[in-house]
């Protein structure tokens, strides 16, 4: 019992808070009209020439009632923007009188302030005139900025000058001519509120990269939330029409989400049915009908011609989706509610609004897509009578060209004919209205030109106006400037001087260290060549015991050439290694060639005895080489037994002389003795040395040279003596 007592106190609680809730969103859904007062803070003199907005909609001073009249609900921010002072944005909280101060231009003396106050109400007439006649005649308008520029004003008033003739412009659709004067306007006072205006008219005028960058520049500016929803919403518009879905939808989520923070109902109802249209040219159509429908619903709390609007859009797309049932039945709901709208002249000529002929004529159209022709034909016949009315030409054209197929569809080839030659004579008056439309742009154009021209001719005449005032101040700094200007030169020459022979200096040690590189990589190639090639030649000794089945003499080798193989792989990444470690390694080796050919030579290896071996380093496996060379070509093939010398001693302090002395059968007779195939077969041993002997001298400065010659006068036996400096 009591578990079903709290559930009803806490249903009751719930439904209370959300009519609470309803009842707060309706009130501040609704708008009223408040009483604005802007004055002066120094003299509380009114200022009755600003330009008041809330929500991008413009109100004007009235000269009966004393205050502007401002249509706004709770929430939403008011701007106002004037050129003698900074723009205030005021958020309303109730339907209150507000009254707002603010600081002019000071004045120094009565006489000045008269004077300047004579001038400030001209220029204020002018401009008023020229936004008065905006809308109404161009003419008109411009002639008034003309006088406005006349009327030699500030830096800031010029800029607010050219931004109310760029609007001028931007309303008349010249939009090259409104991007030029925007910037121009932003170039003698840069102004938020007037780059998100060239960004709009850039946007018009498809310059969509120009837009975008704009907008991207200023979306994280300090922006009221209005200008901040215009501008995420006007980036979605730029995407959308780059067909970049993505970023498009990014865009009008964050203009929603702002505006409904704000509660901005116009701008929820823009970006609703603009996501909408996204989500139908993604082919989504589920996601695009919620989304006309919520368009639709936050377009009721707003007039009834926003509501016209937003049941077109949702018709099209019904249209799109093959629903013309659906279509029928809320284009009709439409028809009823234009009979309620009291269609002006102006709403007639316009090419967007939602009008009586237009929406017979789209019923008819939908009639005649079901192939339903006899409904179509009275919706046609009645599109037909309401555009003759309004003479709107373009819908009675297309509406009788509709009868004429409908009345062949069904049959009727003589009523058919009649309505295509009332056809035909519509379009040869259309064509006629056409021409000289045409030729009405081509003299409106030729005349904003050469109002362009003479506003752009007067802002020049100003210029240099100032710049002759100007003048003296230029002539005293000149000199000043020049002799600063000859000051740069000559340390920007100096500072470049410096800088090529720095670029120089690290050209050359880059060159030099790629040199060394080049060196390492062609010794460390060389070394991979000569440890095979003494590897081949070891494992040939080897195969020679093995040959005889001298399988003691084999292990031996064997095991003396693994302790051989250990020490070259360990020295072999090294350019130098201690002479001691070489020697070491020679002895080894010889030993091991010693124990093959014992009946061929003997081996003696001297020291001298004031050498210290430790001072030296010689490249790994140096002498090796030229060893194998005595032994293989020279001592193996002698009939006596040869005999093998290795020497060291001292040159001077800084020099060893080692010396590889044999008394083979000499270089000649070896020649002779090759085999043809070990003619073709070039030896890569000595060439090999000979290079990293040059390599390692280019890098270490002529550390190493080697010498051969015959030992003997008759050509036997080959002395090889390196040189090797101290490190």
């Amino acid at each position: 019992m009591n578990i079903r007592k709290y559930i009803i106190i806490y249903f009751i609680f719930f439904v209370a808070l959300f009519y609470a809730q309803e009842n707060t969103t309706n009130q501040t859904q609704e708008s009223f009209f408040i009483q604005v007062k802007i004055e002066l803070k120094a003299t509380r003199a009114t200022v009755k020439n600003a330009d008041v907005f809330v929500n991008g909609k413009q109100f004007y001073y009235s000269e009966i009632k004393d205050f502007y009249n401002v249509e706004a609900r709770i929430g939403d921010q008011l701007v106002v923007s004037h050129s003698d002072f900074e723009d205030v944005y005021y958020t309303i909280k109730s339907n209150e009188e507000i009254k707002i101060l603010v600081e002019g231009i000071t004045e120094i003396s009565s006489k000045l302030l008269k004077r300047k106050n004579r001038k400030q109400d001209n220029y204020n007439t002018y401009l008023d005139s020229a936004q008065f006649y905006k809308k109404i005649d161009i003419d008109k308008s411009l002639y008034f900025i003309e006088n406005a520029i006349k009327s030699g004003n500030s830096k800031e008033r010029n800029s607010h000058t050219y931004k109310v003739l760029a609007d001028i412009y931007l309303h008349w659709k010249q939009y090259d001519l409104a991007v030029t004067n925007y910037k121009l306007s932003n170039q003698i006072k840069e102004d938020l509120s007037t780059k998100i205006k060239l960004g709009t008219a850039q946007y018009l005028l498809k310059k969509y990269k120009e837009s975008k960058k704009t907008f991207l520049k200023i979306k994280d500016e300090n922006l009221s939330f209005y200008e901040k929803i215009t501008v995420l919403e006007s980036l979605g518009d730029i995407y959308f029409a780059q067909k970049k879905y993505i970023e498009t939808k990014k865009y009008y989520n964050l203009a929603f989400n702002e505006a409904k923070q704000h509660n901005v109902t116009s701008k929820l109802t823009d970006i609703s049915s603009k996501l909408a249209t996204v989500y139908s040219a993604e082919g989504k159509i589920k996601l695009a009908a919620k989304g006309f429908n919520k368009a639709l619903n936050f377009a009721k709390k707003e007039d009834l011609n926003r509501v016209l609007l937003e049941e077109e859009k949702v018709a099209e797309f019904l249209n799109s989706s093959k629903k013309y049932d659906q279509e029928i039945e809320l284009r009709k709901k439409s028809l009823e509610k234009t009979a309620q709208e009291n269609n002006s002249k102006e709403k007639i000529n316009n090419e967007d609004a939602v009008t009586p002929q237009k929406i017979n004529y789209k019923i008819g159209n939908a009639y005649i897509l079901k192939e339903d022709y006899k409904e179509a034909i009275s919706y046609l016949e009645e599109s037909r009578a309401e555009a003759k009315k309004n003479k709107d030409i373009v819908v009675e054209k297309d509406a009788t060209r509709r009868i004429s197929e409908v009345f062949s569809n069904l049959g009727e080839y003589d009523k058919a004919l009649k309505n295509y030659q009332k056809y035909v004579a519509l379009v040869d008056s259309l064509y006629i209205g056409k021409e000289q439309e045409i030729q009405q742009v081509k003299r409106f154009s030729k005349k904003i030109a050469d109002n362009q021209n003479r506003i752009l001719s007067l802002e020049k005449d100003k210029e240099l106006a100032d710049s002759k005032i100007n003048l003296a101040y230029i002539d005293s700094r000149l000199s000043e400037e020049s002799n600063k200007s000859q000051r740069i030169i000559i340390y920007s020459l100096i500072g470049g001087f410096f800088l090529m022979i720095l670029l120089v200096y690290f050209m050359y040690r880059n060159s030099q260290q790629q040199k060394i590189a080049n060196n390492l990589l062609a010794l460390k190639s060389m070394r991979s060549q000569m440890n095979p090639h003494f590897i081949f030649n070891a494992l040939n000794s080897v195969n020679s015991f093995i040959a005889v089945n001298d399988e003691r003499n084999a292990n031996r080798y064997l095991s003396e050439f693994s302790t051989l193989m250990r020490s070259v792989l360990e020295n072999s990444d090294e350019d130098f290694i201690p002479f001691t470690k070489e020697l070491e390694l020679l002895e080894l080796y010889v030993k091991l060639e010693h124990n093959r050919f014992k009946d061929k030579f003997d081996y003696e290896i001297k020291i001298g005895k004031d050498i210290n071996l430790e001072q030296f380093a010689i490249p790994p496996m140096l002498l090796q080489p030229y060893i194998e060379n005595a032994i293989w070509h020279g001592l193996r093939y002698r009939k006596e037994k040869g005999k093998l010398e290795i020497s060291m001693k001292l040159k001077n302090p800084d020099v060893l002389s080692v010396v590889i002395l044999d008394n083979g059968i000499g270089r000649k007779n070896s020649e002779k003795l090759k085999t043809k195939n070990q003619l073709k077969q070039k030896s890569k041993g000595m060439s090999t040395i000979k290079n990293r002997i040059a390599i390692l001298n280019s890098m270490y400065k002529d550390k190493i040279s080697v010498k051969v010659s015959n030992a003997l006068e008759n050509g036997e036996g080959t002395k090889v003596e390196l040189i090797l400096k101290k490190n």
